[in-house]
Parts: structure tokens; sequence; C-alpha cells
């Protein structure tokens, strides 16, 4: 007997086995839904026999949706909507194709699982970096050009990538045809540090690991938002502004962004707060003087790792306030030869570190024992 279990790719047969396995649908009053503390673009909705992950698209009245159900292997499939995408669960080897991914794989204890992987070069975390090297993952990415007869042969349980906003979505579209499950997150599109971190409870729902997902985001919430306790009724509270150009840009945080709610949780006067939306405005660096000339701190400038890097790039840099006093931080303490940083996976899912840092460069009295996990005073 055909047993579709043992099969490489379970999601490829997922809609044609549905339609014929003959099992009635579960009734939906048996569901129960998680509805996230922060985050905005995921719930997940649990059956007896399985359970639904529901991804919401940016902008926030669009109706595009992207739904997996995550299916047991043991369990039989049940019957779900054609434009259901099947995963077998717990997955056992994974595509990660974005840095992003490794920060919730290691703090799940999953990162073993991860049997390939694109931009490797901005990989940061050393035991991944290590397996890259001893070939036990597999780069499925060359420059621009996807290796798709690499990606099938690894033979992958889940690949994880993240939806590009607005449509059409960044999935090129041979990986579309090739039925290989991948699942869309967007993660990215949130607009509070802990929404982001958040997301650890989708990346977990793959593995059954949704009680220790729990555990590691309420241990992160509480802290950050002790950390948010100590700023709250401060009443002096430095003007930032972060941000450098590129590309002949300066895309400066909106005012709903989750740069923006870091900022204002650390006790800053974010000079942007007021901008609508949680993207970027493009701006050139003449606006971005006549407002942030006289600003405190200068955070996230690109980069730069030094002022007379920073100021080789553009001389004008050195009349901001920032630069005359010395404030200028970014976060780049942790980032390697080849531009990986490590606040771009961990820091991702430990927002409370991130905040700590901000805290310690805005206000250093109230942190006056804490050492910098990702920020470093450009010299």
């Amino acid at each position: 007997m055909y047993r579709p279990e043992l099969h490489p790719y379970p999601a490829l047969l997922s809609l044609a086995l549905a339609s014929c396995i003959g099992i009635a649908a579960v009734p939906a009053t048996s569901a129960a839904t998680h509805v996230p503390r922060y985050a905005r673009n995921f719930q997940i909705t649990s059956f007896p026999t399985h359970r639904i992950a529901t991804i919401h698209t940016a902008p926030q009245d669009s109706t595009i949706t992207h739904q997996y159900a995550l299916v047991p292997r043991h369990q039989a499939l049940p019957e779900l909507p054609d434009n259901v995408t099947v995963i077998r669960t717990p997955v056992e080897r994974v595509v990660v194709m974005e840095t992003v991914y490794i920060g919730y794989l290691d703090a799940l204890g999953q990162s073993e699982t991860i049997v390939g992987a694109a931009s490797v070069d901005y990989i940061s975390h050393p035991t991944i970096r290590s397996r890259l090297e001893q070939g036990r993952i597999q780069a499925v990415q060359i420059g621009a050009a996807l290796d798709l007869e690499r990606l099938l042969l690894l033979r992958p349980d889940l690949i994880l990538t993240s939806i590009a906003a607005p449509p059409p979505f960044d999935v090129p579209a041979t990986l579309e045809r090739s039925g290989l499950p991948i699942v869309r997150s967007a993660g990215y599109m949130e607009s509070h540090p802990l929404a982001r971190s958040e997301w650890i409870k989708f990346i977990a729902a793959f593995f059954e690991l949704e009680d220790q997902a729990h555990q590691y985001f309420d241990t992160v919430a509480a802290r950050y938002q002790a950390l948010c306790r100590k700023t709250q009724s401060l009443q002096q509270r430095p003007s930032v502004f972060c941000g450098a150009p590129y590309a002949g840009a300066w895309h400066v945080a909106s005012g709903e962004s989750y740069t923006a709610q870091t900022i204002r949780d650390a006790g800053g006067h974010y000079l942007w707060a007021d901008s609508p939306g949680s993207g970027a405005i493009p701006l050139d660096t003449e606006r971005v003087f006549g407002k942030a000339a006289n600003a405190n701190i200068w955070i996230n400038p690109g980069h730069y790792r030094s002022r007379s890097a920073l100021y080789g790039a553009d001389q004008r840099f050195r009349k901001f306030r920032a630069a005359h006093t010395g404030q200028i931080f970014n976060n780049t303490r942790q980032r390697n030869p080849s531009g990986g940083n490590s606040i771009w996976e961990t820091g991702i899912v430990r927002p409370d570190d991130v905040l700590a840092d901000l805290i310690k460069i805005f206000h250093p009295e109230l942190m006056p024992d804490w050492e910098f996990v990702y920020y470093e005073r450009l010299p």
C-alpha cells in the first residue's frame, strides 16, 4: 500500500489526496484560534486533526492571505480547501532563504535541522557558518541565481521565505512551480519589536514546539516591558535620528515602524515619530539635515564602523551635532567581515537586548552595569 507520509515531498500530494481519502472536514466549532499578543500578521487555528497557520499581508486593508495546514506525519490528511499548502510536522529538514530564520530556529534549539540556506555571506551564527564550510549545509543561491537542482536534491520538509509587499511576491517562478514546501512569513512587516519576536510561535508550530515558544516569548516580553518601565516617567528625552544614505536616498524609518517604537520605548524622542506608516521614507541629505542637524544622538548609520569612514562617504556628515559630540552609535558590534550581523538573527528574537543597548545609549545612568550586545560607539 502506498504511504504518502514516506514521500519526500508530502506537500506535493496534499491537494490530490485531500480530494480522495474520504475524510470529512472538521467542524469549525471544534477549532481554537491563537491570536498573538503583539503580532498582527499571523494566527494559528487548531483542529483535532491539524492546525491552520494563516499569514496576512500588508497593507492592512489587503485581503490576501496564505494558509498552511500543519498535519502530523502519523495523521491521515483531512479534507482541506484547494488553496491550502500541506506541511507534515514535525519538520526535520529546513531551508532558510533569509538569515532572520536562523535566530528563531536557534532559540527553539532547531538549528540542526537547517540543510540549506540562501544569502550565506550574510549569516552570522558561528555554528551555521561552520556547518556551511563543512558542507553539512548547502548554499542554494549563487549570486542572485537560485540553484533549484540543489534544492530538489536536499529534499526539504520546509522552505522558509518572506513575503515581499506589494505583490508580486519574492518567490521565483521556477521555485513556485517546483512543488517544494514553501512557507512565506511576514514578520518584517510588523510595527513592534515584540511582534517580530512573537513570530517564534509561528515557526515553532512546524516543529510542534508551541509550548516552548510560548515560554520563550513570555520571558522576552516580560523583560522588554520591565525595561520599558525604566523610561516611562522620564521627562528629558534625547532627540534621535537614524540611518544613512544608500543608493542616493536616505531612507528614514516612519513613525509607526518597529525602529521608531524601540526608540520610544528606550526613552528617546524620535524626530520622525509623527510620520505615518511603518515603512521607510526616502529623503535627500539636505532634508534630513534640516530636521536632524541639532539632534542629540545618531544611530544606525549604515554599515560604517568609524566616524572617519562615515565622513569619507560625505563630508557634510561632520556638520551634525551628534558628530561634533561623538554621539554616533551603530548596531555593528557583532558584524562579521562578510557583512553578516547577529542583530538580524538573534536580535530579532531578543528585542529586549536591543532595547537594553538603546537605553544604555540614551540614558546610561539607567543601565550602569550593562555591556553592549549589538551596539558600539563610532570611534
